[in-house]
Protein backbone atom coordinates (compact mmCIF):
# COMPACT_ATOMS: atom_id res chain seq x y z
CA UNK A 1 0.00 0.00 0.00
CA UNK A 2 2.97 2.51 1.03
CA UNK A 3 4.98 1.94 -1.73
CA UNK A 4 2.62 1.39 -4.60
CA UNK A 5 0.47 4.31 -3.52
CA UNK A 6 3.81 6.62 -2.53
CA UNK A 7 5.51 5.25 -5.46
CA UNK A 8 2.53 6.91 -7.79
CA UNK A 9 2.13 10.09 -5.75
CA UNK A 10 6.03 10.91 -6.13
CA UNK A 11 6.17 9.55 -9.62
CA UNK A 12 3.18 12.39 -10.82
CA UNK A 13 5.30 15.10 -8.71
CA UNK A 14 8.18 14.20 -10.51
CA UNK A 15 6.56 14.46 -13.57
CA UNK A 16 5.60 17.96 -12.09
CA UNK A 17 8.88 19.24 -12.27
CA UNK A 18 8.57 19.59 -8.59
CA UNK A 19 11.95 17.22 -7.70
CA UNK A 20 12.61 18.68 -4.25
CA UNK A 21 8.44 17.81 -3.34
CA UNK A 22 8.47 14.20 -4.62
CA UNK A 23 11.89 13.40 -2.68
CA UNK A 24 10.19 15.10 0.32
CA UNK A 25 7.42 12.84 -0.02
CA UNK A 26 9.90 10.00 -0.46
CA UNK A 27 11.38 10.75 2.09
CA UNK A 28 7.74 10.52 3.86
CA UNK A 29 7.16 7.48 2.60
CA UNK A 30 10.12 5.93 3.99
CA UNK A 31 9.74 6.90 7.55
CA UNK A 32 6.10 6.23 7.74
CA UNK A 33 7.19 2.41 6.98
CA UNK A 34 9.97 2.15 9.51
CA UNK A 35 7.17 3.69 11.64
CA UNK A 36 4.46 0.60 10.60
CA UNK A 37 7.37 -1.86 10.85
CA UNK A 38 8.11 -1.15 14.85
CA UNK A 39 4.78 -1.19 15.28
CA UNK A 40 3.75 -4.01 13.43
CA UNK A 41 6.52 -6.10 14.60
CA UNK A 42 5.64 -5.05 18.83
CA UNK A 43 2.10 -6.14 17.85
CA UNK A 44 2.76 -9.07 16.60
CA UNK A 45 5.29 -10.49 18.89
CA UNK A 46 2.39 -9.59 21.38
CA UNK A 47 -0.26 -11.64 20.04
CA UNK A 48 1.70 -14.22 17.77
CA UNK A 49 -0.02 -17.31 20.37
CA UNK A 50 -3.59 -16.46 20.10
CA UNK A 51 -3.28 -16.07 16.38
CA UNK A 52 -1.50 -19.01 15.44
CA UNK A 53 -4.28 -20.88 17.64
CA UNK A 54 -6.75 -19.15 15.98
CA UNK A 55 -5.24 -20.26 12.17
CA UNK A 56 -5.26 -23.93 13.27
CA UNK A 57 -2.34 -24.32 15.19
CA UNK A 58 -2.44 -27.74 17.60
CA UNK A 59 -0.67 -28.08 20.72
CA UNK A 60 1.92 -30.32 19.09
CA UNK A 61 2.32 -27.36 16.74
CA UNK A 62 2.16 -23.78 18.49
CA UNK A 63 5.62 -23.59 19.85
CA UNK A 64 7.21 -23.66 16.76
CA UNK A 65 4.72 -21.44 15.47
CA UNK A 66 5.85 -19.16 18.24
CA UNK A 67 9.24 -19.21 17.82
CA UNK A 68 9.37 -19.21 13.67
CA UNK A 69 6.65 -16.04 13.91
CA UNK A 70 8.50 -14.08 16.79
CA UNK A 71 11.73 -14.14 14.96
CA UNK A 72 10.64 -13.58 11.41
CA UNK A 73 8.13 -10.54 13.11
CA UNK A 74 11.62 -9.15 14.47
CA UNK A 75 12.55 -8.54 10.89
CA UNK A 76 8.48 -7.00 9.87
CA UNK A 77 10.85 -3.04 9.20
CA UNK A 78 13.13 -5.05 7.08
CA UNK A 79 10.37 -6.69 5.03
CA UNK A 80 8.22 -4.02 4.43
CA UNK A 81 11.39 -1.78 3.27
CA UNK A 82 11.98 -4.38 0.68
CA UNK A 83 8.47 -4.33 -0.89
CA UNK A 84 8.56 -0.78 -0.35
CA UNK A 85 11.62 0.60 -2.05
CA UNK A 86 10.83 -2.07 -5.01
CA UNK A 87 8.19 0.30 -5.77
CA UNK A 88 10.66 3.38 -5.46
CA UNK A 89 13.56 1.84 -7.37
CA UNK A 90 11.52 1.72 -10.61
CA UNK A 91 9.62 5.18 -10.05
CA UNK A 92 13.57 6.24 -9.34
CA UNK A 93 14.58 5.12 -12.64
CA UNK A 94 16.69 2.21 -11.55
CA UNK A 95 14.85 -1.01 -12.04
CA UNK A 96 17.41 -3.17 -12.87
CA UNK A 97 18.99 -2.37 -9.20
CA UNK A 98 15.92 -3.38 -7.83
CA UNK A 99 16.38 -6.87 -9.66
CA UNK A 100 19.84 -7.18 -8.23
CA UNK A 101 18.99 -6.55 -5.02
CA UNK A 102 15.69 -8.78 -4.88
CA UNK A 103 18.06 -11.81 -6.16
CA UNK A 104 20.89 -11.31 -3.69
CA UNK A 105 18.33 -11.34 -0.77
CA UNK A 106 16.79 -14.24 -2.50
CA UNK A 107 20.35 -16.18 -2.78
CA UNK A 108 21.50 -14.79 0.75
CA UNK A 109 17.96 -16.65 2.39
CA UNK A 110 18.69 -19.87 0.29
CA UNK A 111 22.47 -20.43 1.14
CA UNK A 112 21.70 -19.42 5.18
CA UNK A 113 18.77 -21.81 4.73
CA UNK A 114 20.95 -24.35 4.05
CA UNK A 115 23.71 -23.36 6.60
CA UNK A 116 21.52 -22.56 9.13
CA UNK A 117 18.75 -25.49 8.89
CA UNK A 118 21.20 -28.15 7.62
CA UNK A 119 24.73 -27.35 8.77
CA UNK A 120 23.81 -25.90 11.67
CA UNK A 121 20.85 -28.05 12.64
CA UNK A 122 18.41 -24.45 13.87
CA UNK A 123 15.15 -25.80 12.61
CA UNK A 124 12.04 -23.59 12.50
CA UNK A 125 14.34 -20.89 14.07
CA UNK A 126 17.36 -21.30 11.49
CA UNK A 127 14.79 -21.17 8.59
CA UNK A 128 13.23 -17.84 10.31
CA UNK A 129 16.58 -16.19 10.91
CA UNK A 130 17.61 -16.73 7.38
CA UNK A 131 14.56 -15.46 5.71
CA UNK A 132 14.72 -12.50 8.02
CA UNK A 133 18.62 -11.61 7.05
CA UNK A 134 17.02 -12.50 3.16
CA UNK A 135 14.98 -9.16 4.16
CA UNK A 136 17.69 -7.18 6.11
CA UNK A 137 19.51 -7.58 2.62
CA UNK A 138 16.26 -6.56 0.53
CA UNK A 139 16.08 -3.87 2.24
CA UNK A 140 18.95 -2.22 4.07
CA UNK A 141 21.10 -2.29 0.81
CA UNK A 142 18.32 0.41 -1.20
CA UNK A 143 18.48 1.84 1.86
CA UNK A 144 22.05 3.14 2.25
CA UNK A 145 22.13 3.55 -1.52
CA UNK A 146 19.39 6.34 -1.42
CA UNK A 147 20.97 8.09 1.71
CA UNK A 148 24.15 8.01 -0.24
CA UNK A 149 24.40 11.19 -3.09
CA UNK A 150 23.47 8.69 -6.03
CA UNK A 151 22.17 8.56 -10.21
CA UNK A 152 18.71 8.32 -9.56
CA UNK A 153 15.83 10.86 -9.43
CA UNK A 154 15.55 10.30 -5.79
CA UNK A 155 17.40 10.40 -2.55
CA UNK A 156 16.52 10.52 1.33
CA UNK A 157 15.62 14.41 2.61
CA UNK A 158 15.29 16.17 5.78
CA UNK A 159 11.16 16.72 6.33
CA UNK A 160 8.23 16.37 8.61
CA UNK A 161 5.24 14.50 8.20
CA UNK A 162 2.52 15.82 5.87
CA UNK A 163 -0.75 13.75 6.76
CA UNK A 164 -2.01 15.05 3.71
CA UNK A 165 0.35 13.42 1.50
CA UNK A 166 0.19 10.48 3.50
CA UNK A 167 -3.18 9.62 3.34
CA UNK A 168 -3.35 10.44 -0.12
CA UNK A 169 -0.36 7.63 -0.70
CA UNK A 170 -2.23 5.31 1.48
CA UNK A 171 -5.53 5.79 -0.84
CA UNK A 172 -3.74 5.54 -3.58
CA UNK A 173 -2.67 2.23 -2.28
CA UNK A 174 -5.36 0.79 -1.35
CA UNK A 175 -6.25 -1.57 -3.81
CA UNK A 176 -2.97 -3.58 -3.54
CA UNK A 177 -4.03 -3.31 0.31
CA UNK A 178 -7.23 -4.83 -0.66
CA UNK A 179 -6.11 -7.19 -2.81
CA UNK A 180 -3.99 -8.90 -0.15
CA UNK A 181 -6.43 -9.15 2.33
CA UNK A 182 -8.97 -10.40 0.28
CA UNK A 183 -6.51 -13.20 -0.86
CA UNK A 184 -5.76 -14.67 2.29
CA UNK A 185 -10.42 -14.35 2.92
CA UNK A 186 -11.01 -16.17 -0.54
CA UNK A 187 -8.61 -18.87 -0.14
CA UNK A 188 -10.60 -19.92 3.30
CA UNK A 189 -13.94 -19.88 1.29
CA UNK A 190 -12.61 -21.56 -1.72
CA UNK A 191 -11.60 -24.29 0.97
CA UNK A 192 -14.52 -25.15 2.63
CA UNK A 193 -16.14 -24.93 -0.31
CA UNK A 194 -13.86 -27.92 -1.73
CA UNK A 195 -14.36 -29.44 1.03
CA UNK A 196 -18.11 -30.16 1.23
CA UNK A 197 -18.10 -30.80 -2.82
CA UNK A 198 -15.00 -32.73 -3.07
CA UNK A 199 -13.71 -33.48 0.19
CA UNK A 200 -9.08 -32.98 0.58
CA UNK A 201 -8.38 -33.89 -3.11
CA UNK A 202 -10.19 -30.95 -3.95
CA UNK A 203 -8.39 -28.39 -1.27
CA UNK A 204 -5.32 -30.25 -2.91
CA UNK A 205 -6.30 -29.49 -6.15
CA UNK A 206 -6.77 -25.93 -5.18
CA UNK A 207 -3.44 -25.94 -3.43
CA UNK A 208 -1.92 -26.56 -7.13
CA UNK A 209 -4.01 -24.43 -9.57
CA UNK A 210 -2.93 -21.45 -6.99
CA UNK A 211 1.03 -22.40 -7.16
CA UNK A 212 0.76 -22.03 -11.17
CA UNK A 213 -1.59 -18.76 -10.62
CA UNK A 214 1.09 -17.12 -8.73
CA UNK A 215 3.95 -18.18 -11.13
CA UNK A 216 1.32 -16.29 -13.88
CA UNK A 217 -0.27 -13.39 -12.41
CA UNK A 218 3.47 -12.54 -10.72
CA UNK A 219 4.33 -11.47 -14.47
CA UNK A 220 0.74 -9.04 -14.94
CA UNK A 221 1.73 -8.02 -11.40
CA UNK A 222 5.75 -7.35 -12.38
CA UNK A 223 4.61 -5.66 -15.35
CA UNK A 224 2.20 -3.11 -13.79
CA UNK A 225 4.96 -2.35 -11.26
CA UNK A 226 7.10 -1.24 -13.76
CA UNK A 227 4.89 0.68 -16.31
CA UNK A 228 2.97 2.56 -13.05
CA UNK A 229 5.78 5.25 -12.17
CA UNK A 230 6.09 5.64 -15.78
CA UNK A 231 2.02 6.70 -16.26
CA UNK A 232 2.06 8.42 -13.42
CA UNK A 233 5.24 10.91 -14.49
CA UNK A 234 3.71 11.61 -18.03
CA UNK A 235 0.57 11.93 -16.41
CA UNK A 236 2.03 14.74 -13.95
CA UNK A 237 4.26 16.46 -17.07
CA UNK A 238 0.54 16.45 -18.76
CA UNK A 239 1.42 14.27 -21.70
CA UNK A 240 -1.38 13.08 -22.67
CA UNK A 241 -0.15 11.85 -25.79
CA UNK A 242 2.03 9.33 -24.36
CA UNK A 243 -0.87 8.73 -21.41
CA UNK A 244 -2.87 7.20 -24.41
CA UNK A 245 -0.37 5.16 -26.00
CA UNK A 246 0.76 3.66 -22.27
CA UNK A 247 -2.85 2.77 -21.80
CA UNK A 248 -3.02 1.04 -25.02
CA UNK A 249 0.16 -0.72 -25.58
CA UNK A 250 0.08 -1.68 -21.84
CA UNK A 251 -3.73 -3.06 -22.58
CA UNK A 252 -2.31 -4.75 -25.87
CA UNK A 253 0.95 -6.35 -23.85
CA UNK A 254 -1.34 -7.62 -20.85
CA UNK A 255 -4.12 -9.09 -23.38
CA UNK A 256 -1.71 -10.77 -25.24
CA UNK A 257 0.23 -12.19 -22.41
CA UNK A 258 -2.97 -13.92 -21.12
CA UNK A 259 -4.11 -15.45 -24.09
CA UNK A 260 -0.69 -17.36 -24.22
CA UNK A 261 -0.80 -18.38 -20.13
CA UNK A 262 -4.39 -19.56 -21.07
CA UNK A 263 -3.20 -21.46 -23.58
CA UNK A 264 0.05 -22.93 -22.33
CA UNK A 265 -2.30 -23.60 -19.37
CA UNK A 266 -4.87 -25.87 -21.39
CA UNK A 267 -1.59 -27.39 -23.46
CA UNK A 268 0.12 -28.01 -20.28
CA UNK A 269 -2.49 -29.08 -17.38
CA UNK A 270 -1.63 -32.40 -17.43
CA UNK A 271 2.30 -32.01 -17.31
CA UNK A 272 1.39 -29.09 -14.14
CA UNK A 273 -0.72 -31.32 -12.42
CA UNK A 274 1.84 -34.14 -12.72
CA UNK A 275 4.26 -31.67 -10.73
CA UNK A 276 2.58 -31.43 -8.40
CA UNK A 277 -0.15 -34.24 -7.74
CA UNK A 278 0.96 -36.94 -9.93
CA UNK A 279 1.45 -39.67 -7.11
CA UNK A 280 -2.51 -40.30 -7.32
CA UNK A 281 -4.68 -40.86 -10.31
CA UNK A 282 -8.20 -39.40 -9.20
CA UNK A 283 -5.90 -36.33 -7.84
CA UNK A 284 -4.41 -35.85 -10.93
CA UNK A 285 -7.64 -36.19 -13.33
CA UNK A 286 -9.53 -33.49 -11.02
CA UNK A 287 -6.53 -30.99 -11.21
CA UNK A 288 -6.16 -31.34 -14.70
CA UNK A 289 -10.07 -31.03 -15.43
CA UNK A 290 -9.41 -27.96 -13.38
CA UNK A 291 -6.40 -26.38 -14.50
CA UNK A 292 -8.44 -26.51 -18.16
CA UNK A 293 -11.55 -24.70 -16.65
CA UNK A 294 -9.46 -22.22 -14.59
CA UNK A 295 -7.23 -21.82 -17.44
CA UNK A 296 -9.64 -19.09 -19.26
CA UNK A 297 -9.60 -16.68 -16.28
CA UNK A 298 -5.82 -15.87 -17.45
CA UNK A 299 -7.23 -13.56 -20.30
CA UNK A 300 -8.82 -11.14 -18.51
CA UNK A 301 -6.80 -11.19 -15.52
CA UNK A 302 -4.08 -9.08 -16.72
CA UNK A 303 -6.34 -6.69 -18.22
CA UNK A 304 -8.47 -6.47 -14.78
CA UNK A 305 -5.01 -5.90 -12.98
CA UNK A 306 -3.41 -3.46 -15.14
CA UNK A 307 -6.66 -1.66 -15.04
CA UNK A 308 -6.60 -1.04 -11.41
CA UNK A 309 -2.78 0.30 -11.64
CA UNK A 310 -3.03 2.56 -14.40
CA UNK A 311 -5.69 3.85 -12.18
CA UNK A 312 -3.35 3.86 -9.16
CA UNK A 313 -0.73 5.61 -11.22
CA UNK A 314 -3.17 8.12 -12.35
CA UNK A 315 -3.65 9.07 -8.46
CA UNK A 316 -6.97 7.77 -8.47
CA UNK A 317 -6.73 5.68 -5.16
CA UNK A 318 -10.80 5.30 -5.35
CA UNK A 319 -11.59 3.96 -8.91
CA UNK A 320 -8.32 1.39 -8.46
CA UNK A 321 -9.56 0.28 -4.94
CA UNK A 322 -13.19 -0.09 -6.44
CA UNK A 323 -12.14 -2.61 -9.55
CA UNK A 324 -9.67 -4.62 -7.05
CA UNK A 325 -12.23 -4.60 -4.19
CA UNK A 326 -15.31 -6.59 -6.32
CA UNK A 327 -12.41 -8.59 -8.58
CA UNK A 328 -10.80 -10.21 -5.52
CA UNK A 329 -13.39 -10.19 -3.25
CA UNK A 330 -16.87 -9.91 -4.21
CA UNK A 331 -17.86 -11.42 -7.05
CA UNK A 332 -15.35 -14.21 -6.33
CA UNK A 333 -17.76 -14.50 -2.74
CA UNK A 334 -20.56 -14.38 -4.90
CA UNK A 335 -19.56 -16.73 -7.50
CA UNK A 336 -17.94 -19.44 -5.87
CA UNK A 337 -21.17 -19.74 -3.34
CA UNK A 338 -23.79 -19.03 -6.21
CA UNK A 339 -22.40 -21.27 -9.09
CA UNK A 340 -21.88 -24.39 -7.35
CA UNK A 341 -25.34 -24.95 -6.27
CA UNK A 342 -26.00 -24.88 -10.34
CA UNK A 343 -22.89 -26.72 -11.80
CA UNK A 344 -21.36 -28.51 -8.63
CA UNK A 345 -17.05 -28.63 -8.73
CA UNK A 346 -17.02 -27.21 -11.64
CA UNK A 347 -18.79 -24.51 -10.29
CA UNK A 348 -16.13 -23.48 -8.07
CA UNK A 349 -13.27 -23.91 -10.59
CA UNK A 350 -15.33 -21.65 -13.02
CA UNK A 351 -15.90 -18.97 -10.21
CA UNK A 352 -12.71 -16.76 -10.79
CA UNK A 353 -13.17 -17.01 -14.49
CA UNK A 354 -16.90 -15.70 -14.03
CA UNK A 355 -15.80 -12.77 -11.42
CA UNK A 356 -12.89 -11.86 -14.16
CA UNK A 357 -15.11 -11.40 -16.98
CA UNK A 358 -17.06 -9.17 -14.30
CA UNK A 359 -14.29 -7.41 -13.36
CA UNK A 360 -13.46 -7.09 -17.05
CA UNK A 361 -17.12 -5.22 -17.16
CA UNK A 362 -16.36 -3.02 -14.52
CA UNK A 363 -12.76 -2.27 -15.86
CA UNK A 364 -14.15 -1.25 -18.91
CA UNK A 365 -16.70 0.58 -17.56
CA UNK A 366 -13.99 2.88 -15.87
CA UNK A 367 -11.58 3.59 -18.23
CA UNK A 368 -14.59 4.61 -20.97
CA UNK A 369 -16.30 6.86 -18.43
CA UNK A 370 -13.18 8.91 -17.35
CA UNK A 371 -11.10 9.25 -20.69
CA UNK A 372 -12.07 12.81 -20.42
CA UNK A 373 -10.81 13.60 -17.08
CA UNK A 374 -7.54 12.06 -17.50
CA UNK A 375 -7.33 12.71 -21.33
CA UNK A 376 -6.50 9.63 -22.58
CA UNK A 377 -9.23 9.78 -25.10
Amino acid sequence: MVGTGGSALVAKTLGEGKDEKANRYFTMMVKLTLLLGIVLSIIGCAFIRPVSFLLGATDAMINDCVVYGRTLLLFTTAFMLQNVFQAFLTTAGKPRLGFVVTVIAGIVNILLDALFIVVFKWGVLGAAVATGIGQCVGGVLPLIYFIRPNSSSLHLTRTKMERRAIQKACVNGSSEFVSNISSSLISVLFNLQLLKFAGENGVAAYGTLMYVQFIFIAIFIGYTIGTSPIIGYHYGAAHYGELKSLLKKGLFTVGVAGIVMMCVALLFAGTLANVFVGYDAELFEMTTHAFKLFSFSFVLSGINIFASSFFTALNNGGVSAAISFLRTLVFQVICVLVLPVFWGLDGIWLSIVIAEVLAFCISLVFLIVNRKKYHYS
